[in-house]
């Protein structure tokens, strides 16, 4: 099994960039794919990008062109930069790792404000 630690939420201005970062530990040579979703306040958790081995992402339409998932296998880390952010892009972001089954991390907070 693998378990998953996200940081670099935050608060930003319209326009402002973050990057998400999500920490692997356990079995992560297993990891499959790894994506990120995210959760606005009485919303359904929706997927926002994914990765897989190979390194072939997709993204969902709403943030194409903004924002870039990678994953680094020599640090375990996977990584979600977001550009141009929209106060729609308010939620708390989770990162999941497929392997024998997804992993989840706890989420972390992002608010797009002026």
């Amino acid at each position: 099994q693998v378990h998953l630690v996200e940081s670099g939420g935050g608060s930003v201005q319209p326009g402002g960039s973050l990057r998400l970062s999500c920490a692997a530990s356990g079995s992560t040579f297993n990891i499959r794919d790894m994506a990120w979703y995210r959760q606005a306040p009485g919303k359904q958790r929706e997927l926002v990008a994914t990765i897989s081995s190979d390194g072939t992402s997709n993204y969902h339409n709403s943030v194409k062109g903004r924002f870039t998932i990678s994953f680094t296998h020599a640090k375990n880390t996977g990584y979600l930069r977001m550009n141009s952010l929209k106060p729609e892009d308010t939620a708390v972001y989770y990162c999941a790792a497929n392997l024998d089954m997804w992993y989840w991390g706890q989420g972390t907070q992002v608010t797009v404000s002026s």
